[in-house]
C-alpha cells in the first residue's frame, strides 16, 4: 500500500502530464480567440459591416445552404482585371447598385462570379440538379435540368474539366427597377466530352484543350435581404439572344 506522500506525488504527476498534453494539443491545432468568422457568406462575396470589422478567415467551395464562402483575397496582389472604367456608361449603373447596396464592389463580384462558373460547369456536367437550383433562375434552371434530362435518356455521361478562366470581365450592367442585371463575359480552357453506357467517346476529344467565350447574365432584386445573385440568361458572344 502506498503512503499518502506517495499517492499526491502520482495525482501531482498526471496533473504535469494532462497540462503538457492539453499545451501541445493546443500548439499543434490552434486555439480561437473570438476573431474568427463564425458563418459563411454567399458566393459573391458579400459581407456584413460587422463582419468587416472582425475580418475574414479563409473560406472554401463546400456549399452550406445554398450558399457559399469565398476564399480570402491577398489584398496586396489583388488586381483591377475585369472591371469597368469610370469613363464606361456602365460604371453609372455600377454606381448605382453600389448606391443602392453598399456591400457591393465591381471586384468581389467578379470574384464570385468566377466561382459560379465553376460551380455551375462542375454541377451541369455531373448532372447535379439540387446543386444547380440556387444558383439558377426558374427558367435557366428548367433549361439545364432538360439538358440533363435528355443526356440521361440517351444513356450519356459528360465529363467537363474546367483547365482555367483565362478572364472574366464584367460586360454590361442594368438596373431596371428593383432588379439589377450584371452580364459576366468568360474566357475559359475547358477538356470536355461525353460518353456512352460504355465508356465510348460520342463526341469531343479527352486530349483537347478547347477555349470557349460565354456570355452570362447574372440578376439580383438589390433592395432584398437575400445577397445572393442567380445566373438568369447565357449566350456565347456570337449569338444575338440569350437562351
Amino acid at each position: 500500500m502506498k503512503s499518502p506522500g506517495l499517492q499526491y506525488f502520482d495525482i501531482i504527476l498526471f496533473a504535469l502530464i494532462a497540462v503538457f498534453l492539453v499545451l501541445r494539443l493546443r500548439s499543434t491545432l490552434g486555439r480561437r480567440n473570438g476573431e474568427e468568422k463564425q458563418g459563411p457568406t454567399d458566393v459573391f462575396g458579400r459581407r456584413s459591416h460587422e463582419d468587416d470589422s472582425k475580418g475574414a478567415t479563409n473560406g472554401t467551395r463546400q456549399p452550406t445552404d445554398n450558399v457559399y464562402r469565398l476564399p480570402d483575397v491577398d489584398k496586396a496582389a489583388e488586381k483591377e482585371e475585369g472591371t469597368v472604367a469610370a469613363d464606361s456608361s456602365t460604371f453609372g449603373v455600377l454606381q448605382q447598385i453600389q448606391k443602392a447596396d453598399p456591400d457591393f464592389t465591381q471586384q468581389d463580384f467578379l470574384n464570385g462570379a468566377r466561382m459560379a462558373f465553376e460551380m455551375i460547369v462542375e454541377y451541369f456536367a455531373k448532372g447535379d440538379k439540387d446543386g444547380l437550383n440556387p444558383l439558377l433562375s426558374a427558367e435557366v434552371y428548367k433549361n439545364f435540368a432538360a439538358a440533363i434530362d435528355a443526356r440521361a435518356e440517351k444513356g450519356e455521361r459528360e465529363e467537363t474539366t474546367l483547365v482555367g478562366i483565362k478572364s472574366a470581365t464584367i460586360h454590361d450592367a442594368t438596373l431596371e427597377g428593383r432588379t439589377a442585371y450584371i452580364t459576366i463575359k468568360f474566357v475559359s480552357e475547358e477538356v470536355s466530352v461525353i460518353r456512352n453506357n460504355d465508356g465510348d467517346v460520342v463526341s469531343g476529344d479527352p486530349n483537347q484543350v478547347i477555349e470557349a467565350e460565354d456570355l452570362w447574365t447574372f440578376a439580383r432584386n438589390i433592395e432584398s435581404r437575400d445577397p445572393n445573385w442567380q445566373l438568369v440568361a447565357t449566350e456565347t458572344p456570337e449569338e444575338e439572344t440569350a437562351e
